[in-house]
């Protein structure tokens, strides 16, 4: 996330004051961990036990749980089928863990193993990929559509200096999520602060490396007055930032988007790119650890407007049919991309 670095700059009182606010918020942070049973055993099912995505998500939830003093683990396939993860589920129930956090690899076929979980008394928090409701008691979500949305016009409005045309450079015409992103980007657009940004097209890579390839040098060729691209899609932004890359509109035409810090630390480390967008994986582990950790604790039920403590995340709050939002997407940029792996 961005460095708010507080520089002290008087001396004497501050500093006293400053002791005294650390002293208190530790001490109620110790407080509100304290609400948490000791020696909880929760097990983290990823989608498939080796994508580096996965894996700092899986981290995230075991960090979260050295913290509370829980006793963790991950357990899971190696390959995403549906079916794959029913044995893990399964056994699970057997060895009574406290609670089970998963990235369901279907929303449907596991309702059936989770819902015989929750009837033993296991809680079931899905994360990063939901259940049909009936299969969990909460869903930890990346970021609601709304703030990914506008995150990328507020993002994109820094880099080309809240002037100038851009363009969209999406998956297939019907993919759900992006369209609900953009219908918040055209939203975010109506603001008064963006009357000089003009978006002049939106088009479609399919999410095919190759298609996304040639749509970037479509849009370049057709609007050379382009100041910016924005690719919500981790494979338009790759593929544009290829073509970008070698073509004498780099560093002219700026190109942002939802990407992994892998895939793009190349283009911001060559300057094709300045800064892009993605929720942070280990951080969502590690709120569905907190969210997995208070369910089993009976802090909270799961019902909407429950809150509980998230340690470093802060204070959360369960909204409609269980969901809780990690929050805005992180900008990654040259600052940070390394301390990233996925």
């Amino acid at each position: 996330m961005s460095g708010h670095h507080r520089f002290l700059r008087g001396f004497g009182m501050p500093l006293v004051c400053a002791a005294l606010v650390a002293v208190t918020s530790v001490a109620s942070a110790a407080a509100s961990a304290a609400d948490l049973k000791p020696g909880l055993k929760i097990a983290f099912v990823p989608k498939q036990i080796n994508n580096p995505y996965e894996v700092t998500a899986d981290n995230g939830g075991m960090d979260a749980i050295k913290e509370f003093g829980g006793d963790g683990k991950v357990v899971g396939p190696s390959d995403a089928g549906a079916s794959s993860q029913v044995s893990y589920i399964n056994t699970l129930i057997t060895q009574r863990q406290n609670a089970i956090v998963i990235a369901a690899n279907d929303a449907n076929a596991l309702v059936p193993y989770l819902k015989r979980a929750m009837a033993q008394g296991v809680k079931v928090v899905t994360f990063d990929s939901d259940t049909a409701p009936a299969g969990r008691q909460l869903f930890v979500n990346q970021a609601n559509a709304e703030s990914i949305g506008r995150g990328q016009i507020q993002l994109l409005s820094k880099l080309i200096g809240g002037e100038g045309e851009f363009a969209i450079l999406s998956a297939t015409p019907n993919a759900t999520n992006q369209n609900t992103w953009i219908k918040w980007m055209q939203e975010e657009l109506k603001k008064p602060e963006y009357a000089k940004m003009k978006l002049v097209k939106i088009a479609y890579g399919n999410d095919d490396d190759q298609k996304s390839f040639v749509e970037t040098q479509g849009l370049l060729q057709a609007y050379p007055n382009l100041k910016g691209i924005v690719a919500p899609t981790s494979v338009g932004i790759a593929a544009a930032a290829r073509y970008l890359s070698t073509s004498p509109k780099k560093g002219q035409v700026m190109l942002t988007g939802l990407g992994t810090p892998n895939q793009m630390r190349a283009f911001i480390k060559n300057g094709t790119v300045k800064a892009f967008q993605l929720w942070d994986p280990g951080q969502l582990g590690y709120l569905a650890a907190y969210a997995a950790a208070n369910l089993a604790s009976g802090t909270i039920t799961g019902k909407e407007g429950e809150s509980f403590d998230a340690g470093k995340l802060g204070k959360r709050t369960i909204g409609k049919d269980g969901e809780i939002i990690l929050g805005p997407p992180t900008t990654f940029d040259t600052s940070n991309i390394d301390n990233f792996n996925f």
